[in-house]
């Protein structure tokens, strides 16, 4: 693969209960395309993995959410499982975080349940995206035109549905963190 995202550094956004392909496969695109990913959690030390509903690997958290700069960081990776995104929007510091990319039009790629945590930092409305059907009438509650597709960009917010959709969600990504942040950026604050 070409080293596309030379030069450039992704956080994945993550805590205990992430859907493991959903993380590993993604960090695995990045980092063959070139990027410095960092995974960010609320904790230290490692966060707990899951192979639907059984308990999978865990992954080393590279950076603490207290200590993370989103400044710092040129796209935003935000995995799914049910468990994951549900407690990262208990997270006041990580819907900032998250925020910071929504504001700013740095580019962001969720998967799964991952665009739940992207309705607490306003980052739905007016967007075109998909994402795991149970969370199709949470988003379009949130002002987003929700649809069933493989995957989704709208001005760099990737989405997909599911593990089945990772090769395509891949590709996607990488395309948009290679553009890096879109001046034709919409967010909630417009």
């Amino acid at each position: 693969m070409t080293q596309t995202l030379n030069g450039k550094t992704v956080a994945v956004l993550a805590t205990d209960g992430f859907e493991q392909v959903e993380l590993t496969e993604p960090v695995k695109a990045l980092r063959d395309a070139g990027a410095t990913v960092h995974v960010v959690a609320p904790k230290d030390g490692r966060i707990q993995g899951w192979n639907h509903h059984d308990r999978g690997d865990k992954v080393d958290v590279d950076v603490v959410l207290d200590r993370a700069d989103a400044a710092g960081y040129d796209a935003l990776l935000l995995p799914g499982g049910v468990i994951n995104p549900d407690a990262l929007r208990l997270e006041p510091k990580a819907i900032e975080f998250v925020k910071s990319f929504v504001q700013s039009g740095r580019p962001i790629a969720a998967i799964c349940h991952g665009p739940w945590t992207l309705i607490d930092a306003g980052g739905v409305r007016g967007k075109r995206m998909t994402s795991w059907p149970s969370l199709q009438t949470d988003l379009r509650n949130a002002g987003a035109d929700w649809v069933d597709e493989q995957v989704v960009t709208d001005h760099g917010l990737v989405t997909s549905r599911k593990p089945d959709d990772i090769p395509a969600f891949c590709r996607k990504m990488i395309e948009e963190f290679a553009e890096g942040r879109h001046a034709g950026h919409r967010h909630a604050a417009e």
